[in-house]
């Protein structure tokens, strides 16, 4: 079984970059009929049954991510392969089966590859296409004539710099959903990847560098429209300054502008 991450990676190199099946199998070490079956069912997240998380692999994590990162050390022809490193737990303990050491190892791997992909430069530059900037705002409307706090959606796309504002009574998942829907129908389609900061409704918990775990519903959201998401380092508004700047002004500007509206609006430039 695979997790919603790796799921939303399969469907951007099928769909999107135009990978064959028997290329992404051998990419994710997956068998052919998994990877056919996650893309024929075209879901945007796996279904399976509640399981206890600590599972036998857990308590040997620490010993493997060792073993894995002298591995990625050595030459490739020197590396031991998955089976090997399964062979070398039991003799330590482990009871669990080959299955768990290989979904272990693969999760791990493909955590690396991303983690490095994001690390490698922040563009300054962007090509048409590739990458919008997102955010929240607030800002406050006359709405039946009383004063009320809004929260905007903020996209800006990288390369045009075009814009569309949206506002909502609040950030909810459900706010945050529709706001991408409606920016995605005014842009008239959806580029490859997406940069946030880290919002609660987007990542649960900020770890080393740039590793997230990011929220369940988001990663379904962003696997059903088929783009990347990246995240800002904490305190680091620069890596989407187009999109900070939009909301500085919005206060400013913007509201200023339309000092009373009678229901929610939607703004694109």
């Amino acid at each position: 079984m695979i997790d919603v991450s790796l799921l939303s990676v399969i469907r951007r190199w099928y769909f999107r970059d135009g990978l064959s099946q028997r290329e992404i199998t051998r990419r994710t070490g997956l068998s052919r009929n998994t990877v056919r079956r996650y893309l024929k069912s075209d879901i945007a997240e796996p279904a399976y049954p509640q399981r206890d998380l600590q599972s036998k692999v857990k308590a040997f994590e620490e010993v493997l991510i060792s073993w894995l990162k002298r591995e990625a050390r050595q030459r490739r022809k020197e590396r031991k392969t998955v089976k090997n490193l399964y062979e070398d737990l039991l003799p330590m303990g482990y009871s669990g089966s080959y299955d768990r050491v290989a979904a272990f190892v693969r999760k791990w791997r493909e955590e690396q590859r991303l983690t490095a992909s994001n690390q490698v430069y922040v563009p300054l530059e962007f090509a048409a296409g590739e990458a919008f900037q997102f955010d929240w705002g607030e800002n406050y409307a006359f709405i039946d004539g009383r004063k009320t706090k809004l929260q905007v959606a903020h996209f800006k796309l990288s390369h045009s710099r075009a814009y569309i504002l949206r506002a909502y009574p609040t950030q909810s998942h459900e706010m945050l959903f529709d706001a991408h829907n409606h920016a995605f129908r005014v842009f008239n389609g959806v580029p490859e990847r997406g940069i946030y900061d880290n919002m609660k409704t987007a990542v649960d918990k900020v770890q080393r560098g740039k590793e997230r775990i990011v929220n369940r519903r988001f990663l379904t959201m962003v696997s059903h429209y088929l783009f990347e998401a990246d995240f800002c380092n904490p305190a680091a508004g620069w890596e989407k300054g187009q999109v900070e700047k939009n909301v500085r002004d919005a206060r400013s500007i913007i509201w200023q502008r339309l000092p009373r509206v009678s229901t929610l609006t939607e703004h694109a430039n």
